[in-house]
C-alpha cells in the first residue's frame, strides 16, 4: 500500500491549517479510505499522551491499561511499555480518521519554555540533547527523525493528510524548514494552500506565498482556500481568476465563517473573546499556559459565560476561576504575582467561591515548588491548598481514570463520578507534612492521589475533564456534543463549499 499525500499549507499561522486538515481526514476516511494524518514537527503546548508503535519485527506485548484518553480510543501499552506525547491537533486529526493516534503522527513536538527555548519531543519522548542544540543546528537531525515516520504511515495508508506549519515561504528559514515544502517533496504531496481571508489582505498573501517559493515546489500547489469569509462571495470576483491568471492555480474553495465549528483552537493560538451567559467561569491566561483545548467544550455551554483573565479587574465577579497547565509553573507564578493576580485570586477562595488548578494551576496552589534538577524553578506558591511539589527528571505521561470524592459545595456534583483524563507532568506532590491536611479529592485507576481540596479550592492532574460527559453532567447538567458529531460536521463543511470533484481529484 502506498499512499497518496495530500498537505495543507498556510500563508500564516492561525489561517486553518489544523481545523482543514481534520476535516479532511474524516472526508477522505468517509470514503472507505484508510487515513492517517501527520506533521513532521509541530510547536505547541497543547499536547495528549498517546502509544508509541512497537518496532518494525518486535511483537507488542498483551494490551495492558486501556484507560480512555478523552473521547478518544482505548490506548495500549507503548514502546517498551512507555506512553508519548504529540501535538493536540494531530490527535485530533487520528480520531478524525479513525485511527488510535500515535506518536508517528507527529514525530516531533516543540514545547515553547520561554521565548528563546522549548523542550524537544521526539517520537513521544524528550530529548535532552536537542533541546540543548542550537535551532538551525537540531533541525538537519530532526529531519533524519521525522522522515522515517513519514514513509512509514505513506506504506500502510491510502491516504496520508499532512499539515504544514506557519508558512512555507519564510525564505530566512526555507534552507532548513523540513516541515513544509521538503515534507511535501518527500511525499509528493498535492497542497493546498489556505488563507484566512478574514484578516484582509489573501490575495496577497496567496501571490507573495507563490511567488516566493522555488518553481520545483510551486507545481506541488494545487489549489487555493480562502477561509473565514464573510459576506457574498460574488464580490470577490474577479480576484480568483486574476490571481489564476497570474500563478496558474485555481482558487477550489471559499470557507464562509464559522465559529461553532467544535474543534479546539490549535498552535497556541485561541479566541480570547467573552461567550454565553450565565455561569461566570474566568481562566488565567498567564504566557505559557498549556492544554488550552481541554476547554473547548466550556465554549459550546450557552449558560456559562467563559472568559479569559490576564488582570485582577478581568476577574471581578468570577464565580469560577480556573488555573490551567503551564509550561513554566515557576514563570507563570511570578508573572502572576507581578500583574497582582495572586491577591485577587485568594480573595476570590477566601470569599468561598469555586477555584480549579488543573496540572501546573494546581502546582501553583500549593505551598511551594522545589526544582533540585532546575527543571522549572524555585518559587513560594499561593498557599492555597497544603501541597508541596517537587520537579522530577522523568516526566510523568500516562492516561488515566479518576474517582472523585469527599468534595463540598460547587465540586459536591463530582462525588462519586468515575471520568478519563490523562497527566503530563514533570511535578510530584504531596501534602505538605506540618499543615493539616488537605481532602484526597481524586483518584487514579491505581487508588492514588492526583487531586486535592480545601473548602471550595480544588486542584487536579488530569487534564480532560470537560471532555468527559460525565463530569459535564455533574456540574453543568449538559454534555457536549460527541466528537464524531464534530468531525461529521466538517467532512460536510468541505464537501458543500469545495469545488466539485476537487477533493478526490487531489489523490489522482
Amino acid at each position: 500500500m502506498t499512499a497518496k499525500a495530500v498537505m495543507v499549507l498556510g500563508t500564516t499561522s492561525g489561517a486553518g491549517k489544523s481545523w482543514l486538515a481534520t476535516a479532511l481526514c474524516r472526508y477522505y476516511a468517509d470514503k472507505g479510505l484508510k487515513v492517517a494524518p501527520y506533521k513532521a514537527q509541530n510547536m505547541s503546548n497543547n499536547a495528549r499522551v498517546v502509544m508509541c508503535p512497537w518496532p518494525a519485527g518486535t511483537q507488542a506485548a498483551p494490551r495492558g491499561d486501556t484507560a480512555s484518553l478523552g473521547s478518544g480510543p482505548a490506548l495500549g501499552p507503548g514502546l517498551y511499555g512507555k506512553m508519548g506525547e504529540i501535538g493536540s491537533a494531530q490527535y485530533f486529526q487520528a480520531l478524525a480518521a479513525r485511527r488510535t493516534p500515535e506518536v508517528r503522527m507527529n514525530p516531533v513536538l516543540l514545547k515553547p519554555e520561554k521565548d528563546t527555548a522549548t523542550q524537544v519531543i521526539v517520537l513521544g519522548e524528550v530529548d535532552s540533547e536537542l533541546t540543548d542544540m542550537p535551532w538551525r543546528e537540531r533541525s538537519e537531525k530532526l529531519w533524519l527523525r521525522a522522515r522515517p515516520a513519514l514513509h512509514e504511515l505513506l506504506a500502510e495508508n491510502d491516504v496520508v493528510v499532512i499539515e504544514g506549519a506557519g508558512s512555507p515561504a519564510e525564505i530566512n528559514l526555507h534552507s532548513s524548514d523540513y516541515v513544509n515544502m521538503r515534507t511535501a517533496l518527500e511525499a509528493n504531496a498535492a497542497c493546498l494552500l489556505v488563507t484566512d481571508i478574514d484578516r484582509g489582505g489573501a490575495f496577497a498573501h496567496l501571490f507573495g506565498t507563490h511567488q516566493l517559493l522555488p518553481a520545483h515546489e510551486r507545481a506541488l500547489i494545487k489549489g487555493y482556500v480562502l477561509n473565514r469569509f464573510r459576506g457574498d462571495a460574488a464580490l470577490l470576483a474577479p480576484g480568483p481568476e486574476q490571481l489564476q491568471a497570474l500563478t496558474g492555480v485555481p482558487t477550489v474553495a471559499v470557507l464562509p465563517m464559522w465559529r461553532g465549528h467544535g474543534l479546539p483552537e490549535e498552535d497556541g493560538v485561541f479566541d480570547d473573546s467573552v461567550t454565553g451567559t450565565g455561569l461566570r467561569i474566568a481562566i488565567v491566561a498567564y504566557p505559557r499556559m498549556s492544554n488550552l483545548d481541554e476547554f473547548q467544550p466550556l465554549r459550546s455551554l450557552p449558560n456559562v459565560r467563559l472568559s479569559w483573565a490576564r488582570t485582577p479587574a478581568q476577574l471581578e465577579g468570577a464565580d469560577w476561576i480556573i488555573l490551567p497547565g503551564s509550561k513554566a509553573v515557576a514563570a507563570d507564578l511570578a508573572w502572576l504575582r507581578a500583574q497582582k493576580l495572586d491577591l485577587a485570586i485568594a480573595q476570590h477562595a477566601a470569599a468561598a467561591r469555586p477555584l480549579l488548578g488543573i496540572c501546573g494551576g494546581l502546582q501553583m496552589l500549593g505551598e511551594s515548588l522545589l526544582d533540585p534538577y532546575q527543571l522549572d524553578g524555585n518559587a513560594p506558591g499561593l498557599g492555597l491548598l497544603p501541597l508541596v511539589t517537587q520537579f522530577e527528571r522523568d516526566k510523568l505521561l500516562s492516561p488515566c481514570r479518576l474517582q472523585f470524592g469527599g468534595l463540598t459545595g460547587a465540586w459536591s456534583p463530582l462525588n462519586g463520578v468515575q471520568a478519563g483524563g490523562y497527566e503530563i507532568h514533570h511535578g510530584r506532590t504531596v501534602q505538605h507534612p506540618a499543615m493539616a491536611a488537605a481532602t484526597v479529592a481524586v483518584r487514579n485507576q491505581q487508588g492514588e492521589p492526583i487531586g486535592w481540596s480545601q473548602g471550595q479550592v480544588l486542584g487536579c492532574y488530569a487534564h480532560g475533564l470537560f471532555e468527559q460527559d460525565s463530569v459535564m453532567r455533574a456540574l453543568f447538567g449538559a454534555e457536549q456534543p460527541g466528537l464524531d458529531t464534530v468531525f461529521d460536521g466538517l467532512a460536510a463543511y468541505i464537501d458543500k463549499h469545495f469545488q466539485p470533484g476537487v477533493l478526490m481529484g487531489l489523490l489522482t
